[in-house]
């Protein structure tokens, strides 16, 4: 997870000094924190908590703490066995699309979301 993190932020030109807390948890805190912050009274896969909310997109400019990416790991191996990998590359999926959230990707739209998942798959290749 630390070498991924790591090779997301460099690709996106963030600084050394660069944070990101990542919490991996369960189903029922994950769905706590999506009704509290979201309305959403059920788990998910990854919520990001960004501190550059609404800033541009990228760290060129928003070097330091960037935000929070948190894991529900039991809806990640329920994803994992329904997709046919493992739960690592499960997390890695979700770790890259909650950290490409913090830095102000996002995918309401076809056009962004081309943009977010294309960066997205490269990542993951690497």
């Amino acid at each position: 997870m630390e070498n991924l993190a790591l090779r997301l932020l460099q690709a996106e030109s963030c600084g050394d000094d660069t944070e990101v807390s990542i919490l991996l948890t369960d189903d029922e805190h994950i769905k706590e924190l999506n009704r509290e912050y979201r309305g959403i009274d059920e788990p998910t896969d990854v919520l990001a908590f960004s501190q550059k909310e609404g800033e541009p997109i990228g760290c060129e400019m928003n070097d330091g703490l960037l935000g929070d990416v948190v894991i529900s790991v039991e809806t990640a191996q329920r994803q994992a066995e329904e997709r046919g990998h493992s739960l690592d590359e499960e997390i890695d999926v979700l770790l890259a699309h909650g950290l490409l959230h913090l830095l102000g990707y996002d995918h309401e739209n076809s056009e962004d979301a081309k943009v977010m998942f294309a960066k997205q798959e490269e990542i993951l290749r690497i």
